[in-house]
């Protein structure tokens, strides 16, 4: 028991490491909070959350492997997920001030179920469709976490690391859409919108140079 604890200690570590640091999945929460509101925020990140179950469940039935060995299919992960993020950062380029009208911290304008869907979806395929996420996460499975580990006990770091991103990024949405942070940024909305779209592409491009070597 006591070799799992440890175990989880150290897989529970490292993922916090990366969930904190700025990537994609950050980039996204940062624009919905800022310029969306808190609720299309709060459901991109449950998305993202939803997104990491994806990588475990590939990870334990062994199909991040096939992944892993075969250079055309990592090939393909990985110029879908950099078309996707070029996507979303030319949506934020593109955008009109307009469209994005300052209503409360909640997001008033966000509160149909088309949006709240939208942005649960947005959230799931910019953690889904990232090949970073894919190779951090198998190289925690296969260098971090012995194969002789439960596959139940896996599971179970598995969940952890899903609800640890749903909590953190739900933290940062509920940070960042605080009514006094959220009414400066919200004169420069049009700014922060081009400055994510940049970052986006930026990811984008540093995607399609990714190896899964």
């Amino acid at each position: 028991m006591s070799f799992y604890v440890t175990e989880f200690l150290l897989v529970a570590g490292a993922h916090l490491l990366a969930v904190i640091s700025p990537g994609p999945d950050f980039a996204l929460v940062l624009k919905q909070s800022l310029v969306k509101g808190r609720r299309v925020a709060v459901w991109s990140s449950i998305g993202i959350g939803m997104g990491v179950f994806v990588h475990i469940a590939y990870c334990l039935f062994g199909i991040g492997l096939l992944i892993l060995g075969s250079p055309e299919l990592f090939a393909v992960v990985k110029w879908m997920g950099a078309l996707y993020l070029f996507w979303l950062g030319w949506q934020c380029l593109r955008s009109h001030p307009a469209s994005h009208p300052a209503g409360d911290a909640a997001g008033d304008e966000s509160s149909s179920k088309d949006s709240t869907r939208g942005a649960w979806l947005t959230g799931f395929l910019t953690n889904v469709l990232n090949p970073k996420a894919t190779l951090f996460f198998l190289a925690l499975f296969s260098a971090g976490i012995n194969p002789a580990t439960p596959r139940l006990i896996q599971a179970f770091y598995g969940l952890w690391m899903a609800i640890v991103t749903i909590l953190w990024f739900v933290f940062v949405s509920i940070v960042l859409t605080h009514p006094d942070i959220r009414a400066r940024f919200l004169r420069i909305s049009r700014w922060i919108e081009r400055l994510t779209g940049v970052v986006l592409l930026g990811f984008a491009v540093r995607l399609t140079m990714a190896s899964a070597r």
